[in-house]
Order: structure tokens, then C-alpha cells, then sequence
């Protein structure tokens, strides 16, 4: 299991299933990953709105309203406060009977730190962590001038301990929690101390958590002058970085669209991404509160450039979205392996303390009516993860260039 930024969110009773990969040392909330698009506040937090905004929540369509769950976890949190007792593990109870799969509770801090990841942004280190073939945690990326990087860890180095907490056989999420200092909110400015090992070296290094920029798009060109454009989450201004990234490419050469491993993000980074490869259209439909909406993109996209969408198990929500219809539409050939099937819509909701809840309020279809939630995606051609499904990506996307 690797850990990147999968806008996927901690949660504390039942920290999700969605919790798959988790980039060191950011704090992100797969929650909003289904969310839609809030016209008052640029859907920051799309249909779930962006809470530091004043007056309700909105779509595309107009205002959404609060289900009786939410009003239940509300009460529920503000009648434990009044007792004196925690409104947040109150609403995590609520949460949890509900039966939302995708419901989840965050402190103030924790959502705060959402936003600000899905706006670009991070507290952290500039780590990346998987678990390697012997079932130790090791480093696997390292962003460049981060405090990681300062200190000079590489990928590869082996992760033994984070504040004298031992991690060899703890999941890859505790110890990203450990990291980022969940259980503090840890800001940045605040130091965790890492131990580390490469080779026979054994040593730690004190890092301070400092704020970070994402690296949502990466852009690399293949020999035959493919592009790859990856999309690691659709934080804001992810459509216009691909836009220009296909304006760029060598005129006539084909595209990877790479989005394993994404969970999501921002919907309408999504759309905006989708209106670079279509002429217009219908991208999804979706419902809220029992009604129907639809989201549609933007004219004067690339339609002529080969196209092959690349996903995986961890391809997800606004990620699935996208693939769903570039697919539908015709627009690109989808390889890898089924994705992971998180087609609902979020919706928070402010409780007495400060923290946040999130329950599920509706779900998005494909152009051609597909279902993803509990489904997921099957691509035209199915590849086992790993690098032979870019291999394979690639010799598919030169065979759609060829002259017919």
C-alpha cells in the first residue's frame, strides 16, 4: 500500500474504507471528493459548499438542504455538549447508525486542513510512504524543498519510528497519523522526529512540519512524443494545468491521461479537466435532495488527439466521473484495473464545537446512465497493476495514431 494524497478522509471510529493511500503528512478528506458544484463559493467543497461561507449551501441548481440524518447528528452532538460530554464522538455515534458509508466527523482543525489541501496547499514534511515487499514501511517519494528533503531522506529509506513510536507493523495510515500529528492537529512550526534506515545506517532526523504546495499535475513526454499527464487529486486549478499541458504537446501526439491512485477532489476541476479533451457535453448527472442536476463541459476542448485513459482500484470519485465520461462519449480508451466505485455526493454540516460532519445527501451517474457507487468503472482493457499497464497504455495509444 502506498501513501500519496488521495483526498481521502481520517476518520476516527471507523476511519473508511476509502482510506486506501494517504500522502505523509497531509491532511485531506475523501468526504468532498464527492462533492458538486457550489456557485456561491466556487465549489471549494462543491454541493457540500464552502463552510466559511455565509447562507446556505448551493449547487448548480440552487440551495441543498439538510436531511433529517443531518439534523439527528446535530442534536445529537448539541444534547452531549450540554451534558458535558464530547459532541464529536456524540456525532460519530450518529454518523455510525446512520449506516453512511461515506458519513465521516472531523474536527475543526481536520477541515480546515481539507480545504486548504484541496486549495493546493498542505501541512507536512514532503513525505510519501508505502509499505515495501517485506512489510516495512519505506519512504517512496520525497518532495523537493520540503523539510524531508532538506534533510536529505530519500526514496527507499526505511521508516523505523515517529516520536519514538515504533511502525513496523502498524498499517501505513497510523503512521502517516503519526506524522502529521493527528491527534494534536498539529501545525505548522511543530517538529516530529523521525527514525530512519538505509542499508546498515540507523540514525533520525527531526523535521518541522511547514506549509507545502501540492503537486497535482506532473507532465512527461514518452519517446514517440506521447504525453503523460498525471493527475494525482483535482485540487484547484488542476483544469487549466492540463488544459495548457495538452495545448503544449506535440501537435497530433497522443495522451495518457494517468489517474491511478486518484481519489478525487474537486468536482469542478474535474469538469474543467473533462473540457480539455471534450467539445462540450454532458459530463455527469447527479441528484440531490431528489433532484436531478447535470454537469456539462465547456466547448473548444482537444477532440482530435488519441486518447487513453489510465486507472486503477484507487481511481475514485470525481476521478471516476471523468474516466465514466470520457469513456461514455467515446472519447478515450480506459485500461488498467476496475475502479473503486465512490459515486456519492457530501454534505456538511457545522456542529456546537466547532467540528464538522459529512453524510451522504445524493449520487452521480455516467453520460450512459452507469452507476458508480458500489460499482466502479471496468476498462475496455483490462491490465494488472504495475508498470506494464503504462507499457501496455502507451502501445495501445500509438495503434490509435495510426493512419487508417
Amino acid at each position: 500500500m502506498s501513501g500519496r494524497d488521495p483526498l481521502c478522509p481520517p476518520r476516527r471510529a471507523h476511519r473508511g474504507a476509502a482510506l486506501t493511500l494517504v500522502f505523509v503528512g497531509v491532511l485531506v478528506a475523501g468526504a468532498a471528493t464527492g462533492s458538486f458544484p457550489d456557485t456561491a463559493a466556487e465549489g471549494r467543497t462543491g454541493a457540500a459548499g464552502d463552510k466559511s461561507a455565509a447562507g446556505p449551501a448551493r449547487t448548480a441548481s440552487g440551495p441543498v438542504r439538510k436531511t433529517a440524518r443531518h439534523e439527528a447528528v446535530q442534536k445529537a452532538a448539541a444534547e452531549a455538549m450540554a451534558d458535558g460530554k464530547s459532541p464529536m464522538e456524540a456525532a460519530e455515534r450518529a454518523v455510525s447508525r446512520s449506516g453512511d458509508r461515506w458519513g465521516a466527523v472531523y474536527s475543526q482543525g481536520e477541515y480546515q486542513e481539507f480545504q486548504e489541501a484541496l486549495d493546493g496547499e498542505y501541512t507536512g514534511v514532503g513525505l510519501w510512504a508505502r509499505r515495501g515487499r517485506d512489510g516495512r514501511i519505506e519512504v517512496s517519494k520525497v518532495q523537493s524543498g520540503s523539510p524531508a528533503a532538506d534533510a536529505g531522506i530519500r526514496a527507499g529509506d526505511r521508516l523505523r519510528s515517529v516520536d519514538g513510536t515504533r511502525v513496523e507493523g502498524r498499517p501505513v495510515t497510523e503512521t502517516v497519523a503519526l506524522l502529521r500529528g493527528d491527534a494534536d492537529d498539529a501545525a505548522a512550526g511543530t517538529t516530529v522526529t523521525v527514525g530512519l534506515q538505509r542499508g546498515t545506517r540507523a540514525w533520525t532526523e527531526t523535521l518541522r512540519r511547514a506549509r507545502l504546495s501540492t503537486d497535482s499535475v506532473t507532465v512527461r513526454r514518452l519517446s514517440g512524443q506521447v504525453t503523460v499527464i498525471k493527475v494525482a487529486a483535482f485540487t484547484k486549478g488542476v483544469g487549466d494545468t492540463v488544459r495548457a499541458a495538452v495545448r503544449q504537446a506535440p501537435a497530433g501526439a497522443g495522451i495518457i491521461l494517468d489517474l491511478r491512485g486518484n481519489s478525487g477532489g474537486l468536482v469542478t476541476e474535474a469538469t474543467a479537466t473533462a473540457s480539455a479533451f471534450l467539445d462540450g457535453g454532458l459530463v455527469a448527472t447527479y441528484d440531490v435532495d431528489g433532484a436531478q442536476r447535470s454537469l456539462h463541459a465547456d466547448p473548444g476542448g482537444d477532440t482530435a488527439r488519441p486518447l487513453v485513459a489510465l486507472v486503477d482500484g484507487g481511481t475514485m470519485s470525481a476521478a471516476e466521473m471523468l474516466t465514466g465520461a470520457l469513456q461514455d462519449r467515446g472519447r478515450a480508451v480506459v485500461i488498467g484495473s476496475r475502479t473503486f466505485g465512490k459515486g456519492s455526493i457530501q454534505m456538511p454540516t457545522d456542529l456546537p464545537d466547532g467540528s464538522v460532519a459529512e453524510l451522504t445527501v445524493g449520487h452521480y451517474r455516467t453520460p450512459s446512465g452507469h452507476a458508480v457507487d458500489g460499482r466502479g468503472i471496468t476498462p475496455d482493457l483490462e491490465v494488472a497493476p504495475g508498470p506494464e499497464a503504462l507499457e501496455r497504455a502507451e502501445r495501445v495509444l500509438t495503434g490509435l495514431g495510426d493512419p487508417s
